[in-house]
């Protein structure tokens, strides 16, 4: 007898020490701490403003029309439906975690011929027989250790991550729109400068067949005006391309066919957004960045799903309940003695699996690396954004500023050409000479123009293009969790 006790007593031993364990694995990622981004320095010259883009941005630009077609966008663009399907999918799953961490109760029945051998002492006769029986069971997974709870607090997290994807994407289409926008309106500047330049080129070429037909200047010359001309033609058709695929590009952010684009006509000038960004920039962007707050809940359901797969390794309890009616031939099914029932309470507990647990736990912990790490990236990505949009605007105001400076001297150059030839001093060559200098300062003075519209728009889009989270879906804590703990 006590050998038999000894032998169960090592059996046991060797049975807990092969037992699965999760020592020796555990997350490395770490949040990075928004202390040590530092934009005090890039921003010191930047006006400070308490307020943030609001969701309707889009509205201060001046244009009603523009206002029109991002709302035109946000209602029919595919691109949002695909984001919305996938937003209501994840919710679909969080729905089915949540499902399972709760009781079941089923019922049955069947009705079915049955031919029972007599070799059965007491209900086989050799013949077919009917068999009848309803059933109800029960059945709860007591969730000792809290994993169903955390995988549905994990689908719960990436329910709400795909959501305000979702919102980005909203954000992403109203200045895809407003950029695109802003791309027709300089295509049609284009246009109408290359139309002076060809109507000057064109009366310069003229007159020069003229000195050419008089012997006063060789056909060199003539040359010369042929090149121009046909290079102002070449601008004319380049201008109206752009024209032509700033319209595309709209139509299918629109969410409509090439016909609806065309139907967009020449834009007015959009007035942009005055240069300032809130003061406490890294803080204060994780709560307004949408692509911020998804990665953030990347995180936190990640650190869920670890806490998950740790549970794995611990005993389970389940409850299982079940009470019916059974009857064979033509006993009445519903006479006391047909009752059965059956409660099986059972505990688990793994002991070797082959490593299957171990490998599990360990791809929760790669994830949860990968998500602390994206999160890493969109925030160094979205602070660096804001400065170097504030740099780029500052740098096309000192350049427009220039510009203006020298748009005016060519305006002035070109109004005194145009005096001396009317008063027979120079000749009209000369003037067509210099109209062609206004010419070129005007044209980049619209490029500069439109360069300020569309890099206040990407500011906007930097500072979170409006994002706010709704009250029925906060984010996160104001700093991410820290990696879990080293597991035991």
């Amino acid at each position: 007898m006590r050998l038999h006790l000894l032998a169960a007593a090592v059996g046991l031993t060797f049975a807990l020490a092969g037992c699965a364990g999760s020592g020796g694995l555990h997350p490395h990622g770490t949040p990075t701490d928004l202390s040590a981004l530092q934009s005090a320095h890039s921003l010191a010259n930047v006006p400070a403003s308490a307020a943030w883009p609001s969701a309707d941005w889009w509205t201060g630009l001046g244009d009603p029309r523009l206002d029109t077609l991002i709302g035109e966008a946000l209602a029919d663009n595919p691109t949002l439906a695909i984001a919305d399907a996938r937003a209501h999918e994840a919710q679909a799953v969080a729905g089915v975690a949540e499902a399972a961490r709760l009781p079941s109760l089923g019922v049955g029945g069947s009705v079915a011929d049955a031919r029972i051998p007599t070799t059965v002492p007491g209900l086989g006769n050799g013949h077919l027989t009917a068999a009848k029986y309803v059933y109800g069971s029960f059945k709860w997974d007591i969730d000792l250790w809290g994993g169903k709870r955390a995988a549905w607090e994990a689908a719960v997290g990436q329910a709400r991550a795909v959501e305000v994807d979702a919102r980005a994407a909203r954000v992403e289409l109203s200045a895809n729109v407003a950029r695109a926008y802003v791309r027709l309106g300089y295509a049609y500047t284009q246009q109408d400068l290359a139309k002076a330049e060809l109507e000057r080129a064109e009366a310069s070429r003229k007159l020069t067949a003229q000195r050419v037909a008089a012997g006063i200047d060789n056909r060199m010359q003539l040359r010369r005006g042929d090149a121009e001309v046909a290079s102002a033609e070449e601008q004319l058709a380049l201008a109206g391309r752009a024209i032509d695929a700033a319209q595309s590009a709209l139509s299918v952010l629109l969410g409509k066919g090439p016909d609806r684009g065309r139907e967009i006509g020449r834009p007015q000038p959009l007035a942009p957004a005055a240069l300032a960004v809130p003061a406490d920039l890294p803080v204060d962007l994780v709560g307004h960045r949408a692509d911020l707050v998804a990665a953030r809940w990347q995180v936190e359901a990640a650190g869920k799903d670890i806490k998950a797969a740790k549970t794995a390794f611990l005993p389970n309890l389940d409850l299982g309940v079940m009470a019916g009616l059974i009857t064979l031939g033509g006993t009445n099914l519903f006479q006391l003695p047909a009752r059965f029932y059956n409660v099986a309470p059972s505990v688990s507990l793994p002991i070797f699996d082959g490593g299957r647990l171990r490998a599990n736990l360990s791809g929760k912990d790669a994830q949860y690396d990968l998500a602390v790490a994206q999160y890493n990236q969109t925030l160094v990505r979205a602070i660096n954004e804001v400065a170097d949009d504030v740099d780029a605007l500052q740098s096309l105001q000192q350049q427009a500023a220039a510009q203006q400076r020298a748009l005016a001297a060519a305006q002035d150059a070109w109004q005194l050409a145009d005096q001396r030839y009317r008063a027979g001093v120079g000749s009209y060559l000369e003037a067509l000479s210099v109209r062609q200098q206004l010419l070129l300062a005007e044209q980049r003075m619209a490029a500069l123009k439109a360069q300020q519209s569309d890099q206040s728009v990407q500011l906007i889009q930097a500072l979170g293009g409006g994002y706010r989270p709704g009250a029925d879906q906060p984010p996160p804590a104001a700093s991410v969790s820290p990696a879990p703990a080293h597991h035991s």
